[in-house]
């Protein structure tokens, strides 16, 4: 038996208990992971709260990341012993995902821990540092360089734009966060952000075009924020959304686009092929010191998980980044 963050449906209403399950209940897969340390995400507190139809099949474990050690293994490319780790794939949605003792996959959702990095580590990171990371290179792979100007990080607060902040500030960039959050100033200028922009100045209705200000963005925000992000990217640059915290609309026109060459890349980070996954992780592991990433998250038990869940949603955690600590490694 182990325990595990159940989800069921009544009606229309989810209730989230912990549990105890055994080996038998959980689903298909070619490889079973002891989880060690899994996350707490955005998308998993709407799946606890039942605030959106994240969760497509009850009953279901919430968890999009996991990391720890394969026990058994009908896939010839992990054996038992082997330190995994797995973002995405629709885990935790269709599939039961990480906040559980045990999980079951398919061995092409996998992936080995990165040579520098440990399961705790990878999950201090999780699906926000993965996609940060996605989000970087996919600017530098548009032209990206240090010294093309400000690159500006929206939502910078959160676990995707706070590690964004960070790893742009160690490759050498000028760095402008934007947050709401007064009490967060000083952290994203220890993370390496040259400045800090409200997110009110961002946040509301802008004109189509404004001041060349940015040579790239990371956007986690959408809505109104990413148009007016897109509205003062200067000429060549390039956006890449990857979140939808202000909203999944995009209320802007095509001015940026055709008048300043501005590209807006989409980041996908749930789907994404593996060898992407893998240079993400590579590049993850070169470019943080064990020390940063533990100061990116604060760590939980399994048991605390449901009552996090609330406080992420309305943005009340101080770190942005919930590491969860599912069982003793």
């Amino acid at each position: 038996m182990f325990p595990a963050l159940m989800l069921t449906q009544e009606g229309k209403a989810t209730h989230a208990a912990l549990a105890q399950i055994d080996a038998a209940q959980l689903p298909p897969g070619d490889v079973t992971v002891r989880v060690q340390y899994s996350t707490l995400n955005y998308k998993d507190a709407l799946a606890i709260t039942g605030r959106a139809p994240v969760v497509r099949s009850f009953p279901m474990v919430p968890g999009i990341d996991l990391a720890g050690v394969v026990e058994q293994s009908d896939d010839p490319a992990f054996a038992p012993g082997d330190a995994v780790l797995l973002n995405g794939w629709g885990v935790g949605e269709t599939h039961w995902g990480g906040l559980a003792g045990r999980a079951r996959v398919r061995a092409a959702w996998l992936q080995p821990v990165p040579r520098g990095l440990t399961p705790r580590l990878c999950m201090a990171l999780g699906t926000a540092g993965y996609t940060a990371m996605l989000c970087v290179r996919r600017l530098e792979a548009l032209g990206l360089a240090p010294g093309s100007g400000p690159v500006l990080v929206t939502g910078a607060n959160g676990g995707v734009g706070a590690t964004a902040v960070a790893l742009l500030a160690r490759r050498g960039y000028e760095v402008v966060a934007s947050t709401g959050r007064a009490d967060a100033h000083e952290r994203l200028l220890s993370l390496g952000a040259s400045r800090i922009v409200d997110r009110a100045e961002l946040g509301s209705p802008g004109k189509p075009l404004q001041k060349e200000t940015w040579a790239g963005v990371v956007d986690s925000v959408g809505s109104h924020t990413l148009a007016n992000a897109c509205a003062g990217t200067r000429y060549g640059g390039a956006v890449a959304a990857c979140g939808l915290a202000q909203g999944m609309d995009l209320p802007a026109t095509v001015a940026p686009f055709i008048l300043r060459g501005v590209t807006l890349a989409g980041v996908d980070s749930v789907y994404a092929p593996m060898p992407q996954r893998r240079a993400a992780w590579d590049d993850l592991a070169a470019s943080l010191p064990a020390e940063a990433i533990e100061a990116m998250a604060q760590e939980i038990p399994l048991a605390d998980a449901i009552g996090m869940a609330e406080p992420l949603l309305a943005g009340q955690l101080p770190h942005g980044r919930l590491l969860v600590r599912v069982q003793e490694a």
